[in-house]
């Protein structure tokens, strides 16, 4: 890998490591569904644009650090392999030294389905071992239902979702429509001026 630039690698799904240790499993169920309305042609386009981005970590194994969700879809419908464009080569690093390094660079993300932050080691092996909260699903209809802009801030969603863990409760852990409507409401008020991609109104 040395000399070697931003090299694009083709990997496995289920060989990809996680650098977080939760998602909305009920969207991956919906990247799931758009999956398989896809044709043959589609699919392929659909894969072609949407590189995964990766760091290359201790033991050779392939970090992502975007597309969690996507990648998880992917690898729950049988798909073979996926292009990871890998980023940085941190394999020589230790794994203690080689998470505070992701930390430091915002490529990990140590928190839990309850928003507490845990020990690396915690950070599960597989994508298929990462845990559902429902607040990312939630913190994501509402981006999709225009609450909030798309920001490039990493782990924009995690933000969101730790926002309304604190002032909304879901029961059952099921994001409904009435909640939906609940953050949204909240999405543009004052409360969330301090996240990223708000686009409420200053008064």
């Amino acid at each position: 890998m040395s000399g070697v630039r931003h090299p694009l690698l083709t990997i496995a799904p289920a060989k990809l490591r996680p650098t977080q240790l939760t998602v909305g499993k009920a969207e991956v169920a919906a990247k799931r569904a758009e999956w398989k309305k896809l044709g043959k042609k589609k699919r392929k386009e659909l894969l072609d644009s949407h590189w995964f981005p990766g760091v290359l970590g201790p033991k050779q194994h392939v970090y992502i650090v975007d597309h969690h969700h996507l990648g998880l879809a992917l690898m729950e419908e049988g798909v073979k392999s996926v292009p990871v464009m890998i980023q940085r080569d941190f394999s020589w690093l230790e794994p203690e030294v080689f998470w505070r390094t992701m930390e430091f660079s915002r490529w990990a993300h140590p928190y839990d389905q309850h928003g507490t932050r845990t020990d690396y080691t915690a950070i599960p092996a597989s994508l298929t071992d990462l845990a559902d909260d429902p607040y990312r699903t939630l913190a994501a209809r509402v981006r999709v239902a225009g609450g909030c802009a798309k920001d490039a801030t990493p782990y924009a969603e995690f933000l969101w979702a730790d926002f309304y863990r604190r002032h909304l409760k879901l029961p059952g852990g099921k994001v409904s429509a009435k909640v939906v409507q609940q953050a949204l409401l909240l999405a543009h008020s004052h409360d969330t001026a301090y996240l990223p991609g708000w686009s409420g109104t200053i008064e």
